[in-house]
């Protein structure tokens, strides 16, 4: 088997470049585009889905938001059984670069249709179709993203190797997912200079973006070759045996439950920032990628101190400091408005504080769960990575799923108070992903590697 080199990592990395480009576009502008706000209404947009909200007790819930909790309540099932089927699989090719070869090309197509509907106006019709396209879509990235995800333990044979390998994917996630920020300025083009439509620019450019989305899923696919790095012998568990076997792991456990939170708490701000850039900062619809990038770049400065500090402190420690600083930033965006500073001036306060944290968190989870992996494969003698990122996966879907429940709930009366209410609620699920992942022994986890390995 050959040595890693961080060559190969980097063409790796690529892959999540282009998936991370086409989750960006659905976490960050499905909301936007089918059930847009009053000055998204303005500029030229339609609405689709109907808009009403349907009371079940004191929660008012959304065509939008119920379509998305339903489709996370799919990928409940469809990720353990993927990841079953790929650490199963006895292809040729390997365990899982023959799921992520399949899956790219109707991946990118996918992700354009999620934003066609079949006819003009409010109707159930279009609301029946976004449905299916919206399970299609997360089922794709199942099948691309379970087998991907599942080869950073594979290709990370060193606790050295799997911090860059997290380092690199972060750096290419953090690119995808600023790409897909960029979507109104691009749109924006093709209505000031060639007369588009707002729907037809806004579809242009997803389909652009899809389209290069796909080209980068495709270059691990056809640049790495499985078997040269990675161990492709299948495992005879089945699915839910697999699965139940994983969650019988207690510190995985305690991972993912702190990981719900955070995602919870992220994609709130994640698809609230649309929102708070326009209705609370008073910003036009195209600042949306400046502030983004802005948090990019600061954050991108901290990924080299990120990799040498959680090889001296340990990971932990870190993500909790993380947690922390993020809860008191979307507490600072919740007083977006009325802090007696310009607009532009109090987004780059948020995008700066922010910076930090994802740094943090755009690396070392997915160390912690190869490492949790790697620990369990070693005490247990079966390789079943795929199931673990599999879980992983599902917690990032689930804290989406939930987020955008909470998120359309929340601001149905579209006004500033709702908006603002969102970020500290974002806060709040924030610090609690910090108070669970306090419990996790991180130590006990190294130890086991370190007894067994020359990790």
């Amino acid at each position: 088997m050959k040595q890693v080199t961080n060559k190969v990592l980097w063409i790796f990395a690529v892959g999540q470049l282009g998936w991370s480009m086409l989750s960006g576009i659905i976490v960050n502008w499905l909301v936007y585009f089918y059930q847009p706000a009053d000055e998204v209404m303005e500029m030229g947009m339609n609405t689709y889905v109907p808009q009403r909200d349907y009371k079940i007790g004191f929660i008012s819930l959304t065509i939008v938001g119920m379509i998305t909790a339903l489709c996370r309540v799919f990928d409940a099932v469809t990720d353990p059984l993927v990841a079953s089927k790929s650490d199963r699989s006895r292809h040729k090719d390997g365990r899982r670069i023959p799921f992520m070869r399949a899956i790219a090309v109707p991946f990118g197509i996918i992700t354009v249709l999620v934003f066609i509907s079949p006819t003009n106006g409010e109707n159930m019709a279009n609301s029946i179709f976004l449905l299916a396209m919206l399970l299609l879509f997360y089922l794709s990235m199942t099948i691309y993203c379970t087998p991907y995800n599942a080869l950073i333990p594979e290709l990370g044979k060193t606790a050295r190797d799997r911090i860059n390998l997290s380092t690199f994917i972060s750096v290419t996630y953090f690119i995808g997912t600023a790409a897909a920020y960029l979507l109104p300025n691009i749109a924006g083009i093709f209505r000031d200079s060639f007369g588009f439509s707002y729907v037809n620019a806004f579809r242009t450019t997803v389909g652009i973006m899809a389209g290069i989305a796909v080209i980068c899923m495709l270059v691990p696919v056809f640049c790495i070759n499985e078997h040269d790095y990675a161990d492709t012998t299948p495992s005879d568990t089945p699915a839910f045996q697999s699965l139940g076997k994983t969650f019988k792991n207690k510190q995985f456990i305690i991972f993912v439950f702190s990981d719900i939170l955070y995602w919870v708490a992220l994609t709130i701000f994640q698809t609230g920032l649309p929102y708070y850039v326009i209705s609370l900062l008073g910003l036009s619809e195209d600042k949306n990628f400046l502030l983004f990038a802005t948090m990019t770049g600061v954050s991108l400065l901290f990924y080299a101190p990120v990799n040498i500090l959680a090889k001296k402190l340990g990971k932990k420690k870190l993500i909790v400091i993380a947690f922390a600083i993020f809860a008191g930033t979307f507490m600072l965006t919740s007083f977006s408005g009325k802090l007696g500073i310009g607009g532009m001036a109090n987004g780059f306060l948020i995008a700066v504080l922010a910076a930090i944290p994802m740094a943090i968190l755009g690396i070392l989870p997915q160390a912690i769960v190869a490492d949790i992996a790697q620990a369990d494969g070693i005490k247990t003698g079966e390789n079943r990575q795929g199931m673990f990122f599999a879980a992983r996966t599902f917690a990032m879907k689930l804290g989406q799923s939930v987020a955008l429940l909470l998120f359309t709930s929340l601001t149905t009366s579209k006004t500033e108070s709702s908006y603002r209410t969102s970020a500290v609620i974002a806060a709040i699920f924030c610090l609690g992903g910090a108070i669970v992942l306090s419990l996790y022994k991180e130590k006990k986890i190294q130890a086991v590697i370190t007894e067994n390995t020359d990790a």
